[in-house]
């Protein structure tokens, strides 16, 4: 059975620094293009930013150039590093497959920006 894990949410300020991780378990990440998605309150889970191909990854616009995505095959997690954080970042945090969930939703990691 697939299970995934996400940690690393926090409280933090505006303009401030996360890295969330997401720890895979009966399944290796290798074999799926692996992405992460958030949900704020009030709205519909929403792609933040997914690997499309071994290499290749994308981001919504709204976090381009402040979050990026990368994976450690090896420990079998993947990672999305999040700066410049602004309070519209504030959500719950999922990783999944993309395009498409290979498991079901975990509880996801809950990051609140504000001062």
């Amino acid at each position: 059975q697939v299970q995934l894990v996400e940690s690393g949410g926090d409280l933090v300020q505006p303009g401030g620094s996360l890295r969330l991780s997401c720890a895979a378990s009966g399944v290796h990440i290798s074999i799926y293009l692996m992405g992460w998605y958030r949900q704020a309150p009030g709205k519909q889970r929403e792609l933040v930013a997914a690997f499309t191909s071994r290499s290749t990854t994308i981001y919504a616009d709204s976090v381009k150039g402040r979050f990026t995505i990368s994976r450690d095959n090896a420990k079998n997690t993947v990672y999305l590093q999040m700066n410049s954080l602004k309070p519209e970042d504030t959500a719950v945090y999922y990783c999944n497959g993309y395009p498409s969930p290979r498991a079901s939703w975990g509880q996801g990691t809950q990051v609140t920006v504000s001062s």
